[in-house]
Order: C-alpha cells, then structure tokens, then sequence
C-alpha cells in the first residue's frame, strides 16, 4: 500500500499491510533546533514515516462583496486567509519593550472596537488578552464578521500534487487571529477557559448563545467543502476533555455544537477527526455518539491524561478509527531505543488489531531525540497485519 492508501484503510475501519505511523503538528522550533531547519515533508522523509500534509485555504463568499485581507500576509500557525469586509477588518500593530513578542490586533467594526492580544516565543504562540470583554461583544460578531467558505480548487490543487504520499489534512475554522475548530474551544480562546467554565453556572443562556454564533460560521464552513479533495478535517480542541471540563458540562455545550458541524462536513463528502489532547475515557461513548470518522489523541496517563488504549479500542474501536496513543513526552526523550519500540509494540497491540487505529504522539512535540523518532517509526513498520 502507499502510505495515503494505507492511512485511508485505517480511517475507514479497514485493515492496511501495517500499522500506519505518523505524527501530527510538526512544529517548526523541533525542525530548526533539531533538524538544520529542513521542511515538513523533509521531515516524513527522513524518518519514513506517512506523511501528512496540512493545507486550510478560505475565500469569501461569493457574491458576498467581501474579500481576502491583503494585509494580513503569510497566515500563522492554524491560521487561514482573513476575510474582512466594509463592516470588519482586523488591524494588527506591535506592543514594544515585552518580554515576548506582543501583538495587538483591533477588529474594526462599524459597532465597536473588538481587541486581542497574542504573544509568542519561538515555540508558541498564546492569547495574552481575550478578544471578548463584555457579553454583548458576541451580537457585533454575530452581526459584522464575514464567513469564510472554502478555496475547494486549492484544496484540489494541493491534493493533485500530493497523490498518494500521504493525507491531506485540514480543520474547521478557528475564530481569526487565534482560535481553534470546535465550538467550544474557540470560545474559550476568545473568552478565556476559566471564565466559560463559571459562566455555564451562572449564565448558560449567553453561553449557548454565544456557541451558536460560533457554530453558524463554522456550519456555513462545512457546506462549502463539497468536492474539496481533503482526506481528514479536525474538530474539537482540548478544552473539551475532561481534564478540563465535565461529562456533565461536554453534553451540554459541546456535542450539541460540534455533533451538526459533524454532519454537515460529512454531508459535503468529507471525514472527520474529533481531537481531545486530555481526559477522554469518561466521554469515550459520548464523542463517538457525534459520529466522527476518527478520534485522536488518546494522550496517555503518564502524559497527565487518562486513556487506557486498550479499553479504549474495546469500547469504541469498532465505531471510529483510532489516531494517536503514543508517549512522546517519556519515549521521545530520555530513554533507550528499546524501551521506545516496546512503547510501539504496546501501542499496536492494545489498538492494532483490525485495523482502524494510527499510530502517532499524542498532539505535537517539541523537543525529540532524533534517533529516538527513528527507532519510533522502523519499529512500526514492522507491525504487520
């Protein structure tokens, strides 16, 4: 099999020649600390891994009058093209003498003033200062910002280059500037964790309202992905797991939201991944009810999590395929090529059988050894079916 052919038997329950083995971000700090600052795909290839590439292109909506921001430059990490319109744009200027880099980013409307703050290392990037500050911010987005659709012929074209090598991969939009695919996770980028948690006690209604604003842009998203050449689109975001939030609180403000982008992406002929980087073992049954395509990441206990891959495969393996399960905190670093490939053998024999599990670290990394990552990658490929 290729490595796209081999990836697609997995998501679809079906039993490739061998465990699938890849990873997810990677991020750019591990390629230019530890890999001479060599590319992406550079990076699948010297580890034999199956690749994956990352592609995200919006336009407007036609007929809508609204268009690209050309100012905007080359989008970010999660990011994708900005739409703006005379009724919003987004005016973004440095904050100096920080101990980060701080930018502040102004979304203009004819209503108010919306503003953000990010900030950055050379690893990563954060919200500094939460774009929503007063309830009411929510009814300027729900009335100013455009929608962006999706660029189906770039999709294409990044797809028709791609051939089989690997998977194309997208995700559902994040709010602009910075935010991430799932409902709630968005909201909490723009509102703050801490602060979405006490207001579903004390005032779930603007919560549920402001999660319908989300979900209408990211539904409209959705809709326009029929004939987009993507193999796997990601939802959620790990301020739903339950390290986080509530089983309690995931089937009243997050499977409502997410379970009709499910749909409606699925509807457009496209699969979808739903991502939880943290507790996921109590709502296992409650993920998979949304019907996703895939489930990723599995982080195990030993990384702050919860999952058991064995009982996981048992209770769901059946009903989603599975991504992720492996240690990349503990067999990435500090421990012998040995203990790496009993940690890949551990994996595939908890998830493995029948297929419809890919072997990956749980979310991204970092920091690595490169033999270590080596030694991940040959020893799955001698996890044969």
């Amino acid at each position: 099999m290729t490595s796209k052919q081999r990836m697609i038997a997995a998501l679809d329950r079906r039993v490739p020649d061998r465990m699938p083995v890849t990873t997810h971000h990677i991020m750019q700090y591990f390629l230019d600390t530890y890999m001479n600052g060599i590319g992406t795909q550079d990076f699948f290839d010297y580890f034999g891994l199956d690749p994956i590439t990352w592609t995200v292109p919006h336009m407007a909506r036609p007929g809508s009058g609204d268009s690209i921001d050309p100012r905007q430059g080359k989008p970010g990490f999660l990011e994708s093209e900005r739409i703006i319109s005379d009724h919003w744009r987004i005016d973004s200027h440095p904050i100096p003498d920080q101990e980060y880099t701080t930018i502040r980013h102004d979304f203009v409307t004819p209503k108010k003033v919306l503003s953000m703050v990010t900030q950055c290392n050379e690893q990563t990037t954060w919200v500094f200062e939460h774009l929503i500050k007063e309830k009411s911010d929510i009814d300027v987005i729900a009335e100013c910002a455009p929608t962006p659709v999706c660029n189906v012929a770039a999709v294409n074209g990044v797809a028709g280059a791609y051939g089989e090598r690997g998977l194309v991969r997208g995700h559902i939009p994040g709010f602009e500037v910075f935010g991430q695919p799932g409902c709630w996770q968005d909201a909490c980028c723009l509102f703050g964790t801490e602060a979405m948690i006490m207001q579903t006690l004390d005032d779930p209604e603007w919560v549920h309202a402001f999660l319908a604003v989300l979900q209408r842009r990211k539904i409209a998203f959705a809709r326009s992905l029929a004939g987009a050449r993507y193999d796997l689109l990601e939802l959620g975001g790990g301020d739903a797991s339950t390290t986080v939030i509530s089983p309690r609180l995931f089937n009243e403000f997050v499977a409502p939201y997410d379970a009709p982008i499910i749909e409606a992406a699925q509807q457009a002929g496209q699969r979808i991944v739903y991502h939880t980087c943290g507790g996921m073992m109590p709502i296992l049954e409650d993920i998979a009810a949304m019907h996703p395509n895939a489930m990723e990441t599995f982080t195990p206990r030993d990384m702050g999590a919860d999952v058991d891959l064995e009982e996981a495969k048992h209770r769901i393996g059946d009903r989603v395929c599975m991504i992720g399960g492996f240690d990349q905190y503990h067999f990435f670093l500090g421990c012998t090529p040995a203990e790496t490939r009993q940690a890949v053998r551990r994996a595939f024999k908890a998830a493995g059988e029948g297929g419809g599990f890919i072997l990956s670290p749980s979310d991204h990394f970092f920091d690595a050894e490169v033999e270590l990552i080596k030694t991940y990658a040959d020893e799955a490929k001698l996890c044969t079916y």
